[in-house]
């Protein structure tokens, strides 16, 4: 007989490994995160933020909130437009920096201000559709078969990797700052997210 001990260890391992699967792919949110972490710049902040956003959707969709949000047209509607436009616009941005030539230092500074970062990351999370189809659907929908008592469990496990993969960005990228003092590298990596972005976007309208 399963222990209740086991069952919520088992809930959070499936939630661990459910968020692991699907914050690891990159996306705009973590293309930003990486980069201003080897900015060097307002790059705590702006993964707190970013796990905050992510306990919230992600509780949301544990508790119910995927399936509403899923029978809306409207709201799928606003996102995908919504979310295509901004990526694109995203991606014109990383395309400029790729065009041009820069290095890491402590002088080149892609925001500015702490105010805009913050913005910058709500709005790189919460205008983009994948981030509420792998929180409040994906998680939702999963973590919503468990009994009422394992689900704060499964959001527990969700929301643990969420802040394990955010502070390994910020730590990590300390390593990668000899490469990146290079143009080079930086134009490789914007050409990436530009790539990236304009993909995600034109998905996203093809969806429509």
């Amino acid at each position: 007989m399963i222990s209740m001990f086991s069952l919520e260890w088992l809930a959070w391992s499936k939630g661990l490994a459910t968020s692991a699967g699907l914050i690891m792919a990159i996306g705009a949110q973590n293309a930003f995160v990486l980069t201003q972490s080897l900015r060097r710049e307002f790059h705590w902040p702006i993964a707190l933020l970013c796990m905050f956003f992510d306990a919230v959707l992600m509780t949301a969709g544990v508790i119910g909130l995927g399936v509403a949000f899923t029978q809306s047209p409207l709201l799928l509607e606003i996102a995908r437009w919504g979310g295509a436009l901004f990526l694109f616009w995203f991606g014109i941005q990383a395309a400029k920096r790729a065009l041009g030539s820069h290095s890491l230092s402590t002088g080149d500074s892609s925001v500015g201000s702490l105010k805009r970062a913050l913005l910058t990351t709500a709005a790189v999370t919460l205008l983009n559709p994948h981030a509420y189809i792998d929180t409040i659907v994906l998680i939702g929908g999963i973590g919503g078969q468990y009994e009422p008592d394992l689900r704060v469990w499964f959001a527990v496990g969700a929301i643990t990797f969420s802040v394990i993969w955010f502070s390994s960005l910020c730590i990590g990228a300390r390593w990668l700052a000899p490469l990146f003092s290079k143009p080079l590298a930086w134009r490789v990596l914007d050409g990436l997210i530009c790539l990236m972005m304009w993909s995600i976007a034109l998905s996203l309208l093809v969806a429509l």
